[in-house]
């Protein structure tokens, strides 16, 4: 190498060593930091089982040695012999990307830590994955513009862009948009659940099978699948068969002769409940069968009301179906009659007179004029 070269080689290390050397003392600080919370701090984490402090600390390592790079050019290019214009706009880039990146690295630990939270409570879990999304989305958006922001570029005019679009679009997307905050709500709330019977107000009833963004379905017992959107659900008067519990109570009315005694009644009626308890599929023995003397006094007949536990809705076909054979087996054994109807109808003599009709039994009708 020449002398001359020398100089030149010399002046260049005099003039960028310094730069080089400051963003590898920060590059080197870096890796250290990433090192030693590698392998001292995250393996105390883990062993702790604090499953959201360590989705942080992974977080956290993932961003130390990549924000490390970019602190140590920024720290490297304000010391470097430049243009002033070209140094500021290089440092403000450099502290664009790292905002980029440390938004990014937030924002997917936040959004884990929100969607752990909201799955660990029972009434919001349905509610974790969208809840993950929206959050994500939003740091996001919030990380970009600040890094926008850094470029000198202006935001204002692309906040009110993005405030009257946004406001076009819930125009345009109302329908759908009820729908989602519906659905929401019947995640979060939990008035129906999946696997729950219901019953709709406009008649729509059976299991439901699903709880989407924009719908409910509900498999009906003919097998077939309703869906509904999830606005409607939400401003239905909604009666669930399976809260507080599946248990529901069984009313059958029965209906004796006047000639009957309540007592002989009743008892019939609950040894034939009580025994079917054993035997018949969805009734229950607990809480026990009970006969109740009501309505009382019908038109034509004496009327009870045989009360029972079945274990859920629809055992109720079933339960009804045996029973009513049961009963009237039962019955016709101990000769109890079910009476038909029955009206008694008292002629008034004056009208059969008028009529000429045939007057009651003992009575002597006047016969009316001959033509």
């Amino acid at each position: 190498m020449t002398p001359q070269q020398w100089e030149i080689a010399t002046q260049t290390l005099a003039v960028w060593g310094r730069p080089v050397a400051a963003g590898a003392v920060v590059l080197l600080v870096g890796w250290v930091a990433r090192f030693v919370f590698e392998r001292l701090v995250l393996p105390g984490i883990v062993r702790a089982g604090r499953r959201n402090v360590e989705q942080v600390a992974r977080g956290v390592h993932t961003v130390i040695l990549p924000a490390s790079v970019l602190l140590g050019l920024q720290f490297a290019l304000a010391r470097a012999p430049l243009d002033a214009d070209a140094r500021a706009w290089g440092i403000r880039a450099l502290s664009a990307l790292l905002l980029v990146l440390v938004t990014f690295v937030v924002g997917r630990v936040l959004a884990r830590v929100l969607g752990s939270y909201l799955a660990q409570v029972e009434g919001l879990r349905p509610l974790a994955g969208v809840s993950e999304r929206i959050a994500l989305l939003v740091i996001w958006a919030i990380g970009l513009l600040m890094a926008l922001s850094q470029l000198n570029v202006e935001i204002t005019p692309l906040l009110t862009t993005l405030g009257v679009a946004g406001l076009a679009t819930a125009l345009a997307l109302q329908d759908t948009l009820a729908n989602f905050f519906a659905g929401l709500y019947l995640l979060a709330d939990r008035p129906v659940r999946v696997g729950d019977y219901v019953k709709l107000d406009g008649g729509a009833e059976g299991y439901v099978v699903g709880v989407g963004w924009r719908s409910t379905k509900i498999r009906q017992l003919a097998n077939n699948v309703i869906v509904i959107p999830n606005q409607k659900v939400a401003q239905s008067t909604i009666t669930n068969y399976h809260l507080p519990e599946p248990r529901m109570s069984l009313l059958i009315p029965v209906s004796v002769s006047y000639d009957a005694d309540p007592d002989h009644v009743e008892r019939v009626l609950l040894e034939e409940a009580t025994q079917a308890a054993g035997q018949v599929q969805g009734l229950l023995a607990e809480p026990p069968p009970m006969v109740r003397f009501i309505p009382g006094f019908g038109d034509s007949a004496l009327e009870f009301t045989l009360i029972c536990q079945v274990r859920e809705f629809v055992d109720q076909y079933l339960v009804q179906h045996e029973l009513r054979k049961r009963i009237l087996r039962r019955f016709r054994a101990e000769g109890l009659e079910i009476p038909f109807p029955q009206r008694t109808l008292h002629l008034d003599p004056r009208l059969v007179e008028d009529l000429h009709l045939p007057g009651p039994p003992g009575s002597a009708a006047r016969a009316g004029p001959q033509t």
